[in-house]
């Protein structure tokens, strides 16, 4: 792991020349740089979508697209770089997995931003040359892998390859012979100077080789138990020390010595496998410049097995450091290791980097002072997916020896090749992006290195500044590069969109970055004379400057690119761009006349006046050019174009502009032109004639032209102008002059309308109002314009008149006035806004009355005022009383405005006044709606306001009666306090018969109620009977219809509360008067008899519900004309009785037989459930779990539950689970109800048995089911039978109970869920046969 994170080198094998320093050195160096270290830095980019199986096997295969790694998204690789050695060839087309080619096109956003960073090559010397010996020499597939300055490949066949730098054969170590006795090489180590080879094989032996003349120095058989392979073996920085691991899991200390001249190894063993397996050693390692730290003479080893981590000291004795267990992790997983110094907290120590799965913990060693060594965990990362390895992912059959590292680069053995990953350097990683053509993420990329904000950069040293030139230079020769390259490859046919969309796509990437490095001679010179020689790309080039040119970020554009850029929007006709980019340009270096009739003759006028002001501080040859164009027609009194309007609107902000020290359209005058500025345009603005002005010509006429154009306006132009002027001489007799212009022009000149003389005038008031005025104005002139807009002549502009009045007046032109005659003279003109403004300066909150009330516009608003004055705090008794009777004296002509709102106003604040308010009325209309406002509840006043005498309410309802007779009803209905007797006889007056009835009904004299609606409908049925078949109109059938249906109503409503023979005084009258008519018509031949056949039949079917059908049938036949044989009218009738009959008696037989069956079914339960034996569970109490039979005491009896439990009857008692009910003992199970504590104890108390000593006998004679069995029961009858029979007819007869009104279907109540009914089960089904059908 730690030589991954080392720079990539020229050569893929040799180590780099490193200059020494030692440990105090380097911390002091790393203290300097702490700054720049970044944690994060090779951080590699997470992937948010892999690629689906499904999309990587329809993916085709491109033979020209270069191989990539199985899993790029995990190394964030995009493709093999094949060029970037002299050793390094394009990988064979049998190695790799061809379904990934082309993923670089579906690779995330990340590596858009990253780039290449890790680069793959195929060693293809290394590689032959290891396919070349298994065919020539037997050697068999390689299987361990080791490198340092040399390579060494150990092979199935006991030999062992060594290769140099430049991949060359150097030594073939061993023969097949020792293969075949000693097996495949499993593990090798080369020692720090690269003198000394291990290998350790599959049977356990081990050899040591001489790498400078390949001779054998040791075989070692013995170090180990013999027969288990060796995993690992490594030398430690002590080249007479080496470790191996076998696969029993233990470990051995290697210590070689020549003594005499003869070779010996001792072994020590450090672990044994007995304890727990070791699957991974590590010893550290320290480079040369760090060999003396003073934690290396502790000759440090970690060993990992499956369950934890040991770090031990090899010198100056044997010593465990650290033991970390990390606990269970997937099986199918092996552990990993890694030692790396780095730096925290100032200062470097190793750091222990350990894996399993997906998670790795980091591990800090540090030695005290003391001598002592700590290991300290650091973080915790969990990846989301597995390692295999630290340094490189290779497939599912890697093995611990298949990986080796070296000087920044990763080696990794195949079957059949050697392969070589290193980090690429970032300009490696630009130059790839270009490669691929991707311009785009190749300046971001290096825009990022620019920044500092890349991840793993490689090869960039010194300094932040002088990074930044480096890379700067890179990217300067980028963009020339693609320039040049995008200018030739622009196709030379083919529509101009296709040409634009080539350059769209490069030139606005050139434009930013150059802009992004501020290189804008680059920007403006070389590259945009290339771009100059195609008219398209030109085009590109100067559309991509405006953002920026806007922004204010482009500063020193060339006045060739300004000149160009102008002529460009021109021609296309981009009139708003052209003038947005002016305004932000220094336009020093252009031809200003040019310019200017650009901007003049594209009616620019922004540009124009920014052009005149920055270009030749000049101020007001703009103003000069915007007057000659909207003077003429407003002097000759003509309707001003838009344009023209435009061009005025612009005039006035830009001299609001000027006069305020303010730039046009946008920025700021320098400090020393406002003054000069200032000055300019106010002599400007007061020139008595114009330059080129007619002889004819009036005076002040750039005054008098924007007075006429705007008057509010410009005056609000001054007024600003006035706030910043200082109290100089200077400003004051500026200010006097321009206020003594404005009254020569607008007094002495009628043409000016009263608005904009008032804009004037109130002008004047707010600046002689102001506490420092140093201004004068001749009061006669406040006078003359008083007059002037008082004056009756003229009803045309009155509001407007009024208005402006007003506001000179708020504004404190009162002061110039004379109270009594101001008043005076707007109440002759109606002024009545300004009357009450006067008023309420003087305190006449009574007089203010008057003048709402004359005022047509605002008349409705008296009200509130009224209101407002009698309601709200901040007026005195004596002004509120002073409102109080003004308002009283005008009650009439308030109740003529809006009845409703003098209701409101008389029930809140005149209350006690309402009875002498109604007696002087004299209009009887006004006094009916008075008093509907008042009385009914509907019009929203609160009766509790009102303490009003009954004979009020019964003059409102009299009234009522004569204007309103059909909201009489209604009205009553809703009314509160009314005598029914005086009501009565009102409405019986007025023959109002559906009113009479329903006070006579709420009175309670329900005969005499029936008895009205009885006549109208038989008066109603007469004029029917009278009138000719020819005459007789729809509007009376329906006028008899709504009196029968709400007489029918009327009997529903109160049948029952009477008895029967009070019923049948109802219904057989109501009955008979519908039925006479037909007798009397003789015959049915008539338009209206199948009517009124119909409306009898209603009033017999509602009759049933209330009257016995036998006593309609029996008053039916009784009569004359159905006695002597005429049944047909009845038929219908009849027959529906025999229906009803039929239903009823099916209903009843089915019920009863019901009845019977769930009593039989349920006596025969209760008797299985009584006769039933108890089979006790133990033969002890539970409670005191002594046995039934411990003492003979009479009042001791046993209890037994059908859940099993047996209990003495005083250890119940004693728990409290024992109940007296109606003289008898009720017991509950203890165990049972204890172990239900959520709720309340169930009052289902147990099935239970009571014994003597000697023998159970029954206790009580009712048998309660237990909560189980209850539950049992229920589930069971859920399954069989649907809703309880019994439930269902204890419904019905609850609901036949429940009161005598409910005569028509079932009445399901819908309150309560506890009371809720069967019948709205969603599941609930009645099957019942219907009725049979009579034949006719």
């Amino acid at each position: 792991m730690a030589a991954a994170l080392e720079p990539a080198e020229a050569e893929p094998c040799p180590e780099p020349p490193v200059h020494r320093l030692s440990v105090a050195e380097l911390d002091r160096e790393l203290d300097s740089r702490s700054e720049l270290i970044d944690d994060k830095e090779f951080d590699i980019p997470q992937v948010d979508t892999p690629p689906t199986l499904e999309s990587i096997l329809n993916e085709t295969d491109d033979e020209e697209e270069s191989f990539i790694l199985e899993d790029p998204f995990l190394l964030n690789i995009d493709n093999t770089d094949t060029h970037s050695y002299d050793t390094s060839s394009v990988a064979s087309s049998d190695s790799g997995d061809r379904t990934h080619l082309k993923r670089k096109k579906k690779l995330p956003d990340s590596l858009s931003l990253h780039g290449s960073v890790i680069r793959l090559s195929l060693l293809k010397g290394i590689s032959a040359q290891i396919v070349s010996a298994a065919d020539k020499v037997d050697a068999g597939l390689p299987t361990a892998i080791a490198a340092s300055n040399l390579i060494a490949v150990g092979t199935s066949h006991g030999l062992a390859l060594i290769f140099d730098q430049n991949q060359a054969l150097r030594l073939c170590l061993g023969s097949t012979a020792v293969g075949a006795q000693y097996g495949a090489i499993s593990a090798l180590s080369i020692n720090n100077d690269c003198s000394r080879l291990l290998c350790g094989f599959a049977k356990g032996q081990i050899t040591m080789w001489d790498l400078a003349s390949g001779k054998l120095l040791r075989s070692i058989t013995d170090a180990h138990p013999p027969g288990t392979a060796i995993l690992h073996i490594k030398f430690t920085d002590d080249p007479t020390l080496a470790i191996c691991n076998d696969s029993g899991g233990s470990v051995f200390e290697l210590s070689f010595k020549r003594v005499m001249g003869v070779r010996t190894c001792e072994s020590r063993c450090l672990f044994s496998g007995s304890k727990g397996e070791v699957c991974c050693i590590e010893p550290l390692h320290a480079k040369v410049d760090l060999r003396d730290h003073p934690i290396t003479q502790y000759s440090l080893l970690a060993m990992a097995s499956l369950t934890k981590i040991l770090v031990i000291g090899l010198k100056p004795s044997l010593k465990v450091w650290m033991t970390f267990p990390y606990g269970r992790m997937d099986p199918s997983s092996v552990p990993l290791l890694a030692w790396h110094f780095v730096a925290v907290q100032n200062s470097v120590n190793p750091m222990l980097a350990f894996c399993r799965g997906d998670v790795v913990y980091f591990l800090l060693v540090k030695r005290d002072d003391s001598g002592a060594i700590h290991v300290t965990k650091q973080r915790q990362l969990h990846l989301h997916y597995d390692l295999i390895n630290f340094t490189a992912l290779v497939g599912e059959k890697a093995c611990y020896q298949s990986i080796s590292s070296c000087g920044g680069q990763v080696f990794y053995l195949g079957t059949k090749s050697v392969h070589v990953l290193t980090l690429r350097s970032w300009r490696e990683r630009v130059d790839h992006l270009l490669k691929q053509e991707r311009l785009t993420d190749a300046l971001a990329l290096a825009w990022s290195f620019y920044e500092g904000k890349a991840k793993a950069v490689v090869g960039l040293t010194g300094d932040t500044s002088k990074r930044k030139a480096v890379i700067a230079d890179r990217m300067v020769e980028i963009l020339l590069h693609y320039t040049d390259r995008t200018l030739k490859k622009c196709p030379d046919q083919g529509k101009i969109q296709v040409m634009e969309q080539h350059f769209q796509d490069v030139v606005p990437v050139i434009v930013d970055y150059c802009l992004l490095l501020q290189r804008m001679d680059l920007l403006f010179n070389q590259i945009y004379d290339k771009m100059s020689e195609n008219s398209v790309a030109k085009g590109i080039f100067l559309e991509c400057l405006e953002p920026y040119i806007l922004s204010d970020k482009l500063m020193g554009i060339t006045a060739q690119v300004m000149k160009d850029l102008l002529l460009h929007f021109q021609d296309k006709n981009r009139l708003e761009n052209l003038e947005a980019c002016i305004v932000h340009m220094d336009i020093t270096s252009l031809d200003i006349q040019q310019v200017v009739l650009l901007c003049w003759e594209n009616r620019l006028y922004d540009a124009m006046i920014y052009v005149y002001n920055s270009g030749m501080n000049d101020f007001i040859s703009p103003m000069e050019k915007l007057f000659k164009v909207i003077a003429p027609p407003l002097n000759a009194g003509k309707s001003l174009t838009d344009e023209q309007v435009v061009m005025g609107n612009k005039l006035l902000v830009y001299i609001s502009c000027c006069l305020a020290g303010r730039a046009y359209p946008l920025g700021d005058i320098p400090e020393d032109l406002v003054p000069l500025v200032k000055n300019q345009v106010f002599e400007f603005l007061i020139r008595l004639h114009s330059a080129e002005g007619s002889v004819d010509e009036e005076v002040y006429p750039y005054v008098r032209t924007l007075l006429h154009f705007d008057t509010r306006e410009f005056l609000n132009v001054l007024a600003l102008t006035f706030e910043d002027f200082k109290n100089d001489k200077q400003a004051v007799e500026y200010q006097q002059r321009i206020v003594d212009i404005l009254l020569k022009v607008m007094v002495e000149n009628s043409d000016f309308t009263p608005s904009q003389v008032g804009c004037l005038f109130t002008f004047l008031a707010r600046q002689l109002a102001k506490p420092n005025n140093t201004l004068f104005v001749n009061r006669t002139l406040f006078d003359q314009v008083l007059e002037f807009l008082c004056s009756p002549d003229d009803d045309s502009r009155h509001s407007e008149r009024q208005q402006v009045l007003l506001e000179l007046l708020q504004a404190g032109g009162i002061v110039q006035f004379e109270e009594s005659r101001l008043i005076q003279m707007a109440e002759k003109a109606e002024f009545y806004q300004i009357c009450e403004f006067m008023y309420e300066r003087q305190l006449r909150y009574d007089k203010i009355i008057s003048c709402y009330l004359r005022d047509p516009l605002r008349k409705e608003e008296v009200f509130n005022y009224i209101h407002n004055i009698l309601s709200m705090p901040g007026y005195s008794a004596e002004e509120k009383q002073l409102v109080w009777q003004k308002a009283l004296d005008h009650i009439e002509e308030l109740l003529v405005l809006s009845p409703g709102k003098a209701a409101d106003l008389a029930a809140i604040h005149f209350s006690e006044q309402i009875e002498s308010i109604i007696s002087n009325l004299q209009d009887q209309f006004l006094l009916f709606q008075f008093l509907r406002s008042l009385l009914d509840p509907r019009e929203g006043i609160n009766q509790d306001l009102l303490h009003l005498p009954p004979c009020i309410t019964e003059q409102f309802i009299e009234l009522l009666c004569q204007y309103s007779p059909d909201q009489v009803l209604e009205t009553l209905k809703v009314l509160e306090y009314c005598r029914l007797e005086e009501t009565i006889q009102i409405t019986q007056k007025h023959q109002l018969h559906e009113a009479s009835s329903y006070l006579l009904e709420k009175k309670g004299d329900i005969h005499g109620a029936f008895l009205v609606m009885l006549e109208r409908l038989q008066s109603q049925l007469l004029m029917l009977t009278q009138d000719d078949e020819s005459s007789a109109e729809p509007s009376l059938l329906e006028n008899i219809e709504d009196t029968l249906m709400k007489t029918i109503a009327l009997c529903q409503r109160n049948s029952h509360s009477l008895d029967q023979q009070q019923r049948e005084a109802l219904w057989f009258p109501l009955l008979e008067a519908m039925m006479s008519p037909q007798k009397s018509s003789g015959s049915s031949q008539c338009l209206y008899s199948e009517s009124l056949k119909s409306l009898t039949m209603q009033v017999l079917n509602s009759m049933a519900a209330f009257i016995a059908l036998p006593s309609i049938l029996q008053r039916i036949l009784q009569d004359p004309v159905y006695g002597k044989g005429k049944l047909g009218e009845i038929q219908g009738l009849v027959l529906g009785m025999l229906d009803t009959f039929n239903y009823e008696q099916t209903l009843l037989e089915t019920t009863t037989s019901l009845l019977n069956h769930d009593l039989h079914w349920s006596l025969c339960n209760l008797r299985a459930s009584v006769t039933r034996g108890l089979t006790p569970k133990q033969d002890c109490c539970c409670i005191c779990l002594q046995q039934y039979k411990r003492r003979q005491e009479t009042a001791d009896e046993i209890i037994v539950f059908s859940c099993g439990h047996l209990y003495h009857s005083l250890c119940l008692l004693s728990k409290e689970c024992g109940v007296v009910t109606k003289g008898l003992m009720r017991w509950m199970c203890y165990k049972c109800n204890s172990s239900n504590k959520g709720g309340k104890l169930s009052e289902n108390f147990s099935e239970l048995k009571k014994g003597t000593a000697a023998s159970l006998a029954q206790m009580s004679s009712e048998s309660v089911l237990d909560p189980q069995q209850i539950q049992a029961f229920d589930q069971l009858c859920r399954l069989n039978r649907g809703t309880s029979r019994l439930a269902l007819l204890t419904e019905l007869a609850r609901g036949g109970h429940g009161g005598g009104d409910k005569h028509g279907p079932l009445s399901v109540s819908h309150g309560d869920p506890a009371t809720s009914s069967v019948f709205q089960n969603e599941n609930f089904q009645l099957h019942l046969t219907p009725p049979p059908v009579a034949e006719e």
